[in-house]
């Protein structure tokens, strides 16, 4: 059978990345609406971010961005949010690092958001607290303890 080397189904898709330099309008936030910050990708469609409302939401990344438009931790979004649900939220834009440098620079954002870096939200001083005893190599015992042991089994 004859390889499909023609341009339908997938293949179509595949090549096709149009809107990547273009600049686009700078979208501001409705009633109804949240920035936020991306503290964790979770999967399943699914992140956790944190609104500059002080509020840390479960948020699902919406059909249209999916598989389009990849979300990074640290990544700064438009949220919507929901009326009967105020834990959770859709993910509906993905701003760029200029449209946030814009937004920022425009009083949208508080002045603590970092929008470059990558930003550790667990914290990264986690190791440092673990400490460990010092274990002399006569007080653990000779391999004939572990051979008697092996053997009572």
């Amino acid at each position: 059978m004859p390889k499909n080397k023609g341009k339908g189904g997938k293949n179509k898709r595949r090549g096709k990345n149009e809107n990547e330099g273009l600049k686009r309008e700078l979208v501001f936030k409705e009633d109804g609406q949240e920035y936020a910050q991306v503290t964790k990708i979770l999967g399943n469609c699914r992140l956790e971010a944190v609104c500059f409302d002080g509020v840390k939401r479960l948020c699902h990344i919406r059909g249209k961005l999916r598989k389009k438009v990849w979300i990074n931790q640290s990544d700064i979004v438009l949220l919507g949010l929901r009326d009967y649900q105020d834990a959770k939220a859709d993910v509906i834009l993905k701003y760029s690092a200029d449209e946030a440098r814009n937004l920022k620079s425009y009083g949208e954002f508080p002045e603590s958001v970092k929008i470059n870096e990558t930003v550790d939200f667990v914290g990264g001083d986690l190791d440092d607290d673990i400490e460990f005893d010092d274990v002399d190599s006569e007080d653990s015992g000779s391999g004939d303890d572990l051979a008697n042991d092996i053997d009572g089994i």
